[in-house]
């Protein structure tokens, strides 16, 4: 036998693993430094203003639901004064129940338990958007995805205990492994996203497309994928289902709870008056015309996307993300955030950076960086992400 007939054998999982995070370990590392400059900004801002930058970060808006679901499970409610009811069933169970996980297995609080549990999911996000920029356009786009993705202007909700970052993380894996054929594990990790945040239909959404035209190309149904399929929809259709029951309104429960915080899908009727209500004076005006250019701006992005011939699977995604978020109603200064798993949108923005000299690229994203944290700081101790 000579050399030639010899058949190396295959890597261990432990090889692979070790390979690809090296391979990622530049764009980990830039995230890392642009949220670790967030973090550093909003410190000194909130010191100068009086505030504790750990409270902003854990223990406002959505983080005080959590950490209350955390701490002593579902059935709370708040009844303001107009009659709308605030119930926390409309908050899905997967960070609460990490953050009771990780609280039980440490000495951290549930507030601390859900900054940990979110720096961590935004590092896992990280690392998700790369594997995808990469394996579809090379690492350079990759780095400069996530770089991307860290410097947009509220990227400091991917510091908080908020649910964007760990949903992200499960949404990026789920649609790697949908590119990559990994039916199981897409499914696994849709169900997971679908317990993490309502938009999880959007991960859903995307594999059972991608299955059914491949299914009608193919003409032959792969186990795998159906078992795919099958799993994506559990965790979401089983959180509302419990919800009803709880309710006693079956299948519309979920729904009337949503309904009493104001959220409903309107085909981005109220979005549109907001934005037009702004333009009666000024400088109201100049906030209007700067909406309306981020929403043209998002609309392009994805217009671009479709026209690149971007995979089905997060074409699909990204555009029930952008529509979810531009299209319902309820308190609009939440869209922002909202947008911020529709990660897809960056892909043509990083190709075309990673076209760039590396020092001119850096450039480029530093600036964005230091513009990006210090808005964060100013938005934190100010309005903020609702």
């Amino acid at each position: 036998m000579t050399d030639l007939d010899q058949r190396l054998p295959p890597p261990s999982y432990g090889a692979r693993a070790s390979a690809a995070l090296r391979r990622a370990a530049p764009a980990l590392l830039a995230y890392a430094g642009v949220r670790a400059l967030g973090v550093v900004v909003l410190a000194v801002w909130s010191a100068a203003a009086g505030k504790s930058p750990h409270t902003l970060l854990t223990a406002r808006w959505d983080s005080l639901w959590y950490t209350r679901v955390a701490e002593h499970g579902y059935g709370w409610e708040v009844t303001l004064p107009d009659g709308s009811v605030h119930s926390n069933l409309a908050f899905f169970p997967l960070l609460p129940w990490l953050e009771r996980l990780v609280s039980a297995v440490s000495p951290l609080s549930y507030a601390d338990a859900g900054l940990v549990v979110s720096w961590l999911a935004s590092l896992c996000a990280a690392a998700g958007i790369f594997a995808i920029a990469d394996h579809l356009y090379g690492r350079r786009a990759g780095v400069c995805a996530v770089a991307l993705w860290a410097v947009l202007p509220v990227g400091i909700v991917q510091s908080m205990a908020y649910s964007e970052s760990l949903f992200t993380a499960l949404a990026a894996w789920s649609l790697y492994a949908v590119l990559t054929g990994r039916w199981v594990w897409a499914g696994v990790l849709a169900s997971c996203a679908g317990l993490t945040r309502p938009v999880g239909a959007a991960v859903v959404a995307a594999i059972w497309v991608t299955a059914a035209v491949r299914l009608y190309r193919e003409r032959r149904p792969d186990p795998r994928m159906i078992l795919g399929v099958v799993l994506a929809p559990l965790g979401a259709a089983g959180y509302v289902l419990w919800v009803g029951h709880r309710t006693g309104d079956g299948l519309l429960g979920y729904l009337d709870v949503q309904a009493g915080w104001g959220n409903g899908f309107d085909f981005g009727y109220a979005f549109a008056r907001f934005v037009g209500d702004k333009f009666t004076g000024f400088p109201g005006a100049l906030a209007g015309a700067g909406l309306i250019i981020g929403v043209a701006l998002v609309v392009w992005l994805y217009v671009i996307g479709v026209r690149r011939q971007q995979p089905l699977p997060l074409l699909v995604y990204c555009g029930i993300v952008v529509a979810l978020a531009l299209c319902a109603a309820g308190y609009f200064g939440s869209k922002p955030r909202l947008l911020l798993p529709a990660f897809p949108l960056l892909l043509p923005l990083a190709v075309a950076l990673a076209r760039l000299r590396t020092p001119r690229s850096a450039l480029v994203l530093g600036g964005v960086a230091v513009a990006s944290a210090v808005y964060g700081a100013f938005w934190l101790n100010g309005s903020g992400p609702p």
